[in-house]
């Protein structure tokens, strides 16, 4: 026990606990034993409610309630898979994020009133772009501005040359396999290019079918197994390239994406800048917001991908100097919580929501999954090699091409959660918003001049 003088102190000026003594000291380690970022004491607590409300068959579905849902089975995952050997090295927890929690639902192995509410949660709210949104922001607002402008349009040269060498190695072994030229090109190594599944393989079936006069839904079908299949792929690649880096630290800029460039705000660092106000923390939230809000009024009037309006405006903002230093701190702050908080969460509700394992195991029929790896294998590759022309970091520029076989914004976070690199979201959503929809132009217009 302290003395009243003792508890009035601040706890590094008491008297240290008797030898042996549990309370307050061992308390406390067992506090800050945690799983994922949630304190053991506090895992237990909702593990309990979670069941309890599950064995009432009473779940809510107020946002308290789902977001922790959310936590307690990601990052569940989360531990296994950086405590489970060779799956630790290679992006164990991005994996078994993306894909055990469908995998779950496709066997009802997770309780429907548990993911009921996480679904309509999912959908109703549309986090991931969000997410997407503050982790882009605030990653281009801790940018050197120098080396801004010509990452961008430097990152364009492996990432074509990926584009073009991924067409001809899938094409070319799909072809070799027994597939045909015209089913591996157009159902397989384009879905793949495309932008994942809203953006990407619907657009596809949908011109596929006005070309080819088939049903939408069967064309969709064909397709869907090459998105799903070349994402795990992608992140395998991703976690062996994040290996590759370790070993051969000359290779990689740890996320920066060219030598010479510094980051005003060093992503990797654990701490907050000093003297951070709460008040710079919500601006540079609210500003995050208001740039998506920005880019789903300019979709809406003109077309234009939500992601990429936000990448053109916040990098308008940054080189015109409109970014104050407190803001900057502030979007600092942000992009942290969100990469290492908020992103693996998301993971899991996307995986439960909209990632269908009938499909994914159609993927994996030996022809196809030898194709898809292939193609994904090619445009790592091509990216790696062609980085050193442009004077770009191999790996980095490889996990930006890497991020050309995703499934979308969800890809992209798998994909650099998967090497700790999401500060090349930007980069990563030009690979797959622009990038795709080129893919997704050039595979309609082809396809028509051919039938």
């Amino acid at each position: 026990m302290h003395s009243e003088a003792q508890l009035g102190k601040p706890p590094q000026e008491r008297a240290p606990a008797s030898p042996g003594s549990f309370w307050p000291e061992g308390w406390w380690k067992i506090v800050e034993t945690r799983i994922g970022v949630i304190p053991l004491p506090v895992y237990i607590v909702l593990i309990i409610s979670i069941g309890g409300f599950i064995a009432l068959g009473k779940m809510p579905t107020e946002m308290s309630v789902v977001l922790s849902i959310m936590a307690v089975v990601a990052y569940t995952l989360v531990e296994i898979g950086r405590r489970t050997p060779v799956l630790r090295n290679i992006g164990g927890a991005a994996i078994l994020v993306t894909f055990v929690p469908a995998f779950l639902v496709y066997k009802g192995w997770l309780p429907e009133q548990l993911v009921k509410p996480v679904v309509d949660f999912f959908k109703s709210t549309n986090i991931m772009y969000m997410s997407i949104a503050c982790i882009i922001v605030g990653s281009i607002f801790g940018m050197d501005r120098s080396a801004l402008i010509k990452g961008f349009l430097k990152i364009l040269v492996p990432l074509a040359s990926g584009t073009v060498v991924g067409a001809i190695v899938g094409t070319a072994v799909g072809s070799a396999l027994g597939l045909g030229a015209f089913n591996s090109l157009f159902f397989i190594v384009v879905p793949i290019m495309a932008g994942g599944v809203g953006e990407g393989a619907i657009p596809l079936a949908l011109g596929y079918s006005d070309i080819l006069h088939q049903p939408q839904g069967d064309l969709l079908v064909r397709a869907l197994p090459a998105v799903m299949v070349g994402n795990l792929s992608a992140i395998l690649f991703a976690g062996m390239l994040a290996f590759i880096g370790r070993k051969f630290p000359h290779l990689t800029g740890n996320g920066r994406i060219q030598p010479g460039e510094h980051d005003e705000m060093d992503a990797h660092s654990e701490g907050m800048p000093a003297n951070m106000d709460l008040t710079h923390i919500a601006a540079a939230g609210i500003t995050a917001i208001s740039f998506y809000v920005l880019g789903l009024l300019c979709y809406q009037l003109f077309g234009a991908p939500a992601p990429v309006v936000m990448i053109i405006g916040a990098a308008v903002v940054k080189l015109t100097h409109a970014v104050s230093p407190k803001l900057q701190e502030g979007s600092y702050v942000i992009y942290k919580f969100f990469t290492g908080v908020v992103a693996l969460p998301v993971l899991f509700a996307f995986s439960a929501a909209l990632l269908s394992w009938e499909k994914l195991l159609e993927g994996f029929a030996i022809p196809n999954l030898v194709t898809i790896v292939a193609t994904v294998f090619a445009i790592m590759t091509t990216g790696f090699v062609v980085a050193r022309w442009v004077k770009l970091y191999p790996i980095d520029a490889a996990v930006v091409n890497l991020t050309h076989s995703g499934m979308g914004g969800a890809g992209d976070i798998a994909i650099l959660s998967a090497c700790d690199r999401m500060q090349l979201m930007p980069f990563a959503q030009i690979a797959t918003r622009i990038g795709g929809a080129i893919v997704v132009v050039v595979a309609l217009f082809s396809m028509g001049r051919m039938i």
